[in-house]
């Protein structure tokens, strides 16, 4: 029994909202042992198998906007993490791409609490629904990780940040002039959107884009102070990661969205959460921060976004093994709902 290591924090816990951890010390004496003693066994395949299309490894380097998914895999599949031999495994991959399965007639899935999938598209969550087995039991890495759907649950199951891998560092993260209040560019696939487009399209200050932009992206995020993650036919997109990576404070407009590491990162201590409803206090809430406010939530932001980026040969704290500590944390959960504690 390892229950006395599962450690989760909601919103009750007393956190210092200037400190990126909800504790730091827990998380760096954990994430050494996680790094020493974590083994992952995968089911194996053939080459010649009918869905090898499908398995790993990935060969290609991953891109896009679901590429979380293909990167996790990929970088999983090269690491020290795996093990050949089930017995010493703590969890067990089903090494599967729901990306490729998605239109595949055959496709039956099974998993115990001891099995974790990952994906990023939210076909993955759709095809659990016909999977009881799976959805209540196996863990699931998705990054549609909603408390709102049935299909996902909290503290067993966790979110795989959605990120646009980029390679390049901005220039002038550091020194930009962030002349506009807040911004957003998307399209109007959602209630939400529709409601941010109605109160701030024609706006001075928040600039709500919706179709293709005349200036570059990477110009609209560093010039701005606040970048509008907008729930759209899910609650994740890239957006968090976008801004997160560009120097921009993400405002979290997505009520349910299960925020990725929120059971290691402190959201508010980098980030500005906006109730839906709210969307008409937009401005006020945004212009209600203090410059001294402003300026510890962009530091943080600045102290975070290691967290969400990808690399073919990982490094520490990035995507990959805050990932894999999300799966650490639940090891346990999984041996004591085995165990039928």
């Amino acid at each position: 029994m390892y229950l006395e290591t599962v450690r989760f924090y909601g919103p009750g816990s007393h956190v210092n909202n200037n400190e990126v951890f909800h504790d730091r010390h827990i998380f760096l004496e954990d994430y050494k042992e996680m790094k020493r003693s974590f083994k992952i066994y995968v089911y194996p395949h053939r080459q010649d198998d009918s869905f090898a299309n499908a398995l790993l490894p990935v060969d290609s380097e991953p891109g896009g906007n679901y590429a979380s998914e293909s990167f996790f895999k990929k970088v999983l599949m090269k690491s020290r993490f795996i093990t050949n031999d089930p017995t010493k495994a703590d969890l067990f991959f089903l090494p599967f791409s729901i990306a490729r399965l998605r239109h595949d007639p055959r496709v039956g899935v099974g998993g115990g609490a001891d099995h974790f999938y990952v994906a990023c598209h939210s076909i993955g969550r759709s095809a659990m629904e016909k999977a009881s087995e799976v959805k209540f039991n196996a863990i699931q890495v998705v990054c549609s990780s909603s408390y709102f759907l049935p299909g996902y649950i909290p503290h067993k199951d966790a979110c795989l940040p959605q990120i646009w891998p980029r390679k390049e560092e901005p220039h002038d993260l550091l020194s930009s002039n962030r002349t506009k209040l807040a911004f957003f560019a998307g399209g109007i696939n959602s209630p939400v959107r529709e409601k941010l487009l109605q109160v701030w399209r024609n706006d001075s200050e928040i600039f709500a884009h919706f179709g293709r932009l005349t200036t570059p992206y990477a110009d609209e995020l560093l010039g701005s102070k606040f970048c509008l993650h907008v729930k759209g036919f899910e609650v994740n997109t890239a957006r968090v990661a976008d801004s997160l990576y560009y120097g921009c404070v993400p405002v979290i407009i997505a009520n349910y969205y299960d925020l990725p590491f929120a059971d290691i990162l402190n959201w508010k201590s980098f980030s500005v959460i906006v109730a839906t409803l709210d969307i008409p206090l937009l401005k006020k809430i945004l212009k209600g921060i203090s410059s001294e406010e402003y300026t510890r939530l962009q530091s943080n932001v600045l102290k975070v976004r290691k967290h969400f980026q990808w690399h073919l040969s990982p490094i520490d704290y990035d995507a990959f093994y805050m990932v894999m500590y999300e799966l650490w944390l639940r090891r346990s959960f999984s041996t004591v709902t085995s165990s039928n504690f």
